[in-house]
């Protein structure tokens, strides 16, 4: 089947009548909600793991860490792969790996095992993400495809508001291995659906290779990137992510069929709406990490009790995809300084001293939805600005940037190195409480440097046309007085 062309039997209306998308729905929201359920599942099953397995301080981080490093750095690996060897195999290929892994990981016998399956399985998280985002893309016809994949992004949600309660819950009555067990069946699930969509694939990457050393340096350079956003004290790690990053472009410059084409950072909408979505998604991990924390240290809530009460904010931050999905692409860019400029007075509100649980709840829930929004116009709208063909190059870039940034909210809290690790707040510093000033502080910060873009966008040709007005005047005047003069010669 062609990869641009409209699956047959397709409607002109935005519902999902035909047998073939509804599979691809159900894949790409199946897998994502799998990853977005081990992504926060494990957290408060963290305590429980490590004393099960006798794991040191310096190791059980690496549970978490492995798992969204590998995750973030080969995103774009991932994307491109699917562009070019087809993207319902990529997607089954991924949802089929991390299956396989999360059964590893419940069977694992000692915590480094369960880190090395757990890189294993970010590896599969890698594969489905963008996969999952650019099979949608092609299956729908291009006006549907944002509202799809808002639908997609909505289910997935899902797996945020479920994965803490669900985590704490199993790890208390039954075992942290269930977490795991959990995955296994859903995962699978998803890939039968992913091997009832229709195939698609980059139909001008036939014959070309993956680009290795592209592939290598940009998977290298995201994730030193990541490590060092989480550790900004480690300043090696920055200078690896830079020197990785200079040889990646020197890279793609020279290769004739690059991972990446460099004119994707040359597309403004692509590259706003990606860098928006990544202040959005650290801010919302740092709503996620410091609402439920405060709920337990400051007023004295059970875990269990933390976790049902934020499931408003949870499920406001999962309806938030959907809602992303009915902006149009050329109204993306307002749209996100609106959610974003309600997010930040909402974060602000939310990390006030003097607000009470009731408030917490509430500003929270608010902010969870702005933030929602903002991050599903950023996996949306940036599908919208790019080639169908490359759609899998494109949404694996958004994800990497997304997920590799994801650990500064984390830094803007003043999130303490073990509490980092385990996820369950103990490793706060020994300071003031993580405070969410600093988040709301970027989301403006952001407001404001899409407000310089978009008056700058619409202003510079003007200003321009003015000019060249101004200076073609000129010179006709000054030929005119040049031919005068000639004449009186």
């Amino acid at each position: 089947m062609s990869m641009s062309a409209t699956p047959r039997n397709s409607p002109s209306s935005g519902t999902f009548p035909y047998a073939e998308g509804r599979w691809a729905l159900a894949a790409a929201a199946g897998g994502a909600f799998c990853v977005q359920l081990d992504s926060f599942a494990l957290n408060p099953a963290i305590p429980a793991l490590r004393a099960d397995l006798h794991g040191s301080a310096a190791v059980t981080p690496w549970v978490v860490s492995g798992y969204l490093l590998a995750t973030g750095s080969l995103m774009p690996v991932a994307g491109r792969l699917g562009d070019l060897y087809g993207r319902r195999r990529m997607l089954t290929l991924g949802l089929a790996l991390f299956a396989a892994t999360a059964a590893l990981c419940a069977l694992a016998p000692s915590l480094p095992l369960l880190v090395a399956a757990r890189t294993l399985q970010g590896a599969g998280g890698a594969l489905i993400m963008p996969a999952g985002l650019a099979l949608l893309t092609n299956v729908c016809p291009p006006e549907h495809a944002p509202r799809t994949t808002g639908r997609a992004l909505g289910l997935a949600g899902l797996g945020t508001v479920c994965g803490p309660v669900l985590g704490g819950a199993l790890a208390d009555s039954v075992s942290w291995r269930a977490v795991f067990w959990l995955t296994v069946p859903l995962a699978a699930a998803a890939a039968y659906c992913a091997r009832r969509a229709p195939e698609s694939r980059d139909p001008d990457a036939a014959g070309h290779p993956l680009d290795v050393t592209g592939a290598v340096t940009a998977t290298g350079a995201l994730a030193c990137l990541a490590h060092w956003l989480e550790h900004p004290a480690a300043w090696g790690w920055a200078a690896a992510a830079s020197a990785l990053g200079t040889l990646f472009v020197r890279t793609e410059r020279r290769s004739p069929a690059p991972l990446v084409d460099l004119a994707l950072f040359r597309n403004r909408p692509y590259v706003t709406l990606t860098a928006a979505g990544a202040v959005a998604n650290s801010a919302t991990v740092a709503l996620l990490y410091v609402v439920p924390l405060q709920l337990q240290q400051s007023r004295g809530w059970s875990v269990l009790d933390a976790g049902v009460a934020f499931l408003a904010p949870a499920a406001a931050l999962a309806v938030g995809g959907p809602l992303a999905g009915r902006v149009r692409p050329a109204a993306a860019v307002p749209v996100m300084v609106l959610g974003l400029t309600v997010a930040a007075g909402a974060l602000w509100a939310t990390g006030r001293p003097d607000t009470g649980a009731p408030g917490l709840l509430a500003y929270g829930t608010v902010a969870a939805a702005a933030l929602g929004v903002a991050g599903g116009l950023a996996l949306t709208c940036t599908q919208a600005a790019v080639r169908r063909e490359r759609a899998g190059e494109a949404s694996g870039v958004t994800k990497a940037v997304m997920t590799a940034t994801a650990g500064v909210g984390l830094t803007l809290v003043g999130r303490g190195r073990e509490g980092a690790g385990t996820g369950t707040g103990s490793g706060i510093g020994t300071g003031s409480g993580p405070s969410l000033a600093l988040p709301a502080a970027a989301c403006l910060a952001a407001v404001v440097a899409l407000i310089v873009a978009i008056a700058c966008a619409r202003l510079l040709p003007r200003v321009l046309t003015g000019v060249l007005t101004w200076v073609w005047l000129l010179l006709s005047r000054l030929s005119r007085v040049l031919r005068l003069s000639r004449r009186r010669r």
